[in-house]
C-alpha cells in the first residue's frame, strides 16, 4: 500500500480540507457497526423501483444505447421533465435550453451553486435543513447565512426573511428553499410562498427551490415558488424519492435560459453527461409513471402516523410532518439540547439509530430525526425499544 510522500502532506485544497464530512453520514457509519441496530438514520426509500421503470433501463442496455448522450440530456427525458413541470407547476421550460438532466439532485445543486456564486456572496438558508448545502456553498467562496426557523414551526416567514436581508446588508444573492423539508417534513403554504416571493423580488434575489420530496405529501397540496416567480427560480428535483430510485442518481435542474447557459457549462465540467439507461428509466417514470408515487404516499403516511402516535405516547414533542419521510422530535428534557449524547446512548443501549438534529444546522440541536422509510415491523420494534430505554432512565 503506497504511503503519501511526506513533502506532499497538506498539499491539498484548503477549502475542502477545512470542511467536515457530512454529519448525517458520519453518524450513520458510526452506529451501523452496532449489531442488531434498527437504523432510522438515512433517507433511503425501502420500496422497489417500479417494474416498468426498471424495464426501460434494461431495454436501453439491450439496445446497446452505450454512447455519449447529449450533454444536457436525452430529448425524451428533457421533454418528459418539461411536461411534468408544466403539469404540476404550471410553468413551461423549453426542453432544449432550460432543463438539464443531472447525476442526482446533488449534482444539480453543485452545478447551480458553482455557476451562480462568487467569493463574498451570501446565500440565505433556513435551518434546520439538509446539511449538504453548507459545504457546497462554502466551496464556492460564498457565505452561508443560516436562519433558525425553530421558533416559527420550522418555516421561513416573509417577515423573517426581510429582517435577515436588512441585517446582512450587501451581498445576499439567493435564498434556498427545501420543502417538504428534510429533516422536519414541513411544507410551505401557498400564502407564505407568496409573501416570500414578494421579498425575493423586492431584493432582486434568486430562489433556489429544492423540491425533491414534492411527490410525497400527506393531506396538503404542494405549491411551488417556481409557479410564482419562474423568472427568479432555479428549480431542482429528481426521481430518487418519488420513484425509489436513489441508486439511479437522476436529478434535474430547470431555470430561465440565460442562467442555464452557465449551469450547463458547469454541468459539463463536472460530469459531461448522465448514464443513458438511467435517463431512459427516468423518461419512463415521468411519462408513464406519474401515478407510481400514489401507493408510496399511502404507505409512508401510514408509517408516519404509526411513528407519531407511538412517540407521542412516550412523551416526545413534535410537529406532524406534512411531507417527505422524516420525523423531527424533541429529545427528553433531561438531555437538555445534547442531541448527540442522546442519539449515541439510544444507539448503544436501545439499538435504535436516529440522526442528531444538530447535524442539520441552527435550530436542530435538542432534536433527532427519524426516517420512517422503514418497515412497519422495524418502526414498531423501534418504538418498543425507545420506550424501554426511556424507562431505564427513570
Amino acid at each position: 500500500m503506497p504511503e503519501l510522500s511526506a513533502d506532499l502532506y497538506g498539499t491539498v485544497s484548503h477549502k475542502l480540507d477545512a470542511l467536515k464530512p457530512s454529519g448525517i453520514r458520519e453518524f450513520n457509519k458510526e452506529v451501523s457497526k452496532i449489531p442488531g441496530i434498527i437504523k432510522l438514520t438515512l433517507g433511503e426509500p425501502d420500496m422497489a423501483t417500479p417494474e416498468h421503470v426498471k424495464q426501460a433501463a434494461i431495454k436501453s442496455i439491450e439496445e446497446d444505447d452505450s454512447h455519449y448522450a447529449p450533454q444536457m440530456g436525452k430529448p425524451e427525458l428533457l421533454e418528459a421533465i418539461s411536461n411534468y413541470i408544466q403539469k404540476t407547476r404550471d410553468v413551461y421550460y423549453d426542453p432544449e435550453s432550460e432543463i438539464i438532466a443531472t447525476v442526482g439532485a446533488t449534482e444539480a445543486l453543485d452545478a447551480a451553486l458553482f455557476s451562480l456564486l462568487n467569493t463574498g456572496d451570501k446565500v440565505i438558508v433556513p435551518t434546520p435543513v439538509f446539511s449538504l448545502y453548507f459545504p457546497l456553498i462554502a466551496m464556492t467562496g460564498a457565505t452561508v447565512v443560516q436562519v433558525d426557523t425553530s421558533a416559527d414551526n420550522f418555516v421561513l416567514t416573509p417577515e423573517r426573511l426581510e429582517k435577515v436581508i436588512e441585517e446582512e446588508g450587501k451581498g445576499v444573492k439567493a435564498v434556498i428553499l427545501n420543502y417538504p423539508s428534510n429533516p422536519t417534513g414541513r411544507e410551505y403554504p401557498k400564502e407564505v410562498l407568496e409573501g416570500l416571493a414578494e421579498v425575493i423580488k423586492k431584493h432582486h434575489l434568486y430562489a433556489i427551490a429544492d423540491e425533491i420530496y414534492s411527490e410525497l405529501v400527506y393531506g396538503v397540496e404542494h405549491y411551488s415558488i417556481a409557479t410564482l416567480i419562474p423568472e427568479r427560480t432555479i428549480f431542482i428535483s429528481g426521481l430518487s424519492k418519488s420513484h425509489a430510485m436513489t441508486g439511479y442518481r437522476l436529478g434535474y435542474v430547470a431555470a430561465p435560459a440565460k442562467i442555464m447557459t452557465n449551469i450547463s457549462k458547469m454541468h459539463a465540467f463536472l460530469v459531461t453527461t448522465v448514464t443513458n439507461s438511467v435517463q431512459m428509466a427516468a423518461a419512463e417514470a415521468l411519462t408513464n409513471g406519474l401515478n407510481d408515487p400514489v401507493e408510496f404516499r399511502k404507505i409512508y403516511q401510514h408509517r408516519r402516523d404509526l411513528l407519531v402516535k407511538g412517540l407521542k405516547e412516550l412523551g416526545f414533542e413534535m410537529l406532524t410532518p406534512e411531507g417527505a419521510f422524516y420525523l423531527f422530535a424533541k429529545i427528553p428534557a433531561q438531555f437538555g439540547k445534547d442531541d448527540v449524547t442522546f442519539a449515541k446512548r439510544l444507539a448503544k443501549e436501545a439499538k435504535v439509530g436516529v440522526t442528531p438534529g444538530s447535524a442539520f444546522g441552527k435550530g436542530g440541536d435538542g432534536y433527532v430525526r427519524l426516517s420512517y422509510a422503514s418497515s412497519d415491523e422495524n418502526l414498531k420494534e423501534a418504538i418498543k425499544r425507545i420506550g424501554e430505554f426511556l424507562n431505564s432512565l427513570s
